[in-house]
């Protein structure tokens, strides 16, 4: 518990998936963490990361790569249900959100199943 903790004390960014159809942590499942450009309407690349063996993923925003803008983790779900060899109806999920405090922790968790998700701000 203590090195979760560590590996996450310099992170703003979090996230939690959980496999809910199955009732377990969605682990080795890809994301990437984009911030948009406002002046050419495009988002530009920042991190990229993978969940652990708990559906975990640390330091996908630090201090150091922080700018206060709109963000959006590109969870990689199909090729999760693929590797456990069923199909989901959604090929990827994005969640779109704003950061302006650097000194607030952010958790995104996602709960996912074949046909359905959701989210909202942790703690």
């Amino acid at each position: 518990e203590s090195s979760t903790m560590a590996l996450a004390s310099g992170s703003i960014l979090t996230t939690h998936v959980l496999n809910t159809a199955n009732g377990i942590p969605a682990a080795h499942l890809g994301l990437s963490i984009h911030r948009a450009d406002s002046v050419h309407s495009e988002w530009n690349f920042v991190s990229t990361g993978i969940t652990n063996s708990d559906g975990r993923c640390f330091n996908l925003l630090t201090s150091e790569t922080f700018t206060p803008g709109i963000y959006k983790i590109r969870f990689e779900t199909g090729d999760y249900w693929n590797k456990l060899g069923e199909v989901g109806f959604y090929p990827y999920v994005e969640i779109i959100f704003n950061i302006t405090d650097p000194t607030q922790k952010h958790h995104l968790p996602l709960l996912i199943s074949r046909f359905s998700y959701s989210t909202y701000r942790g703690s």
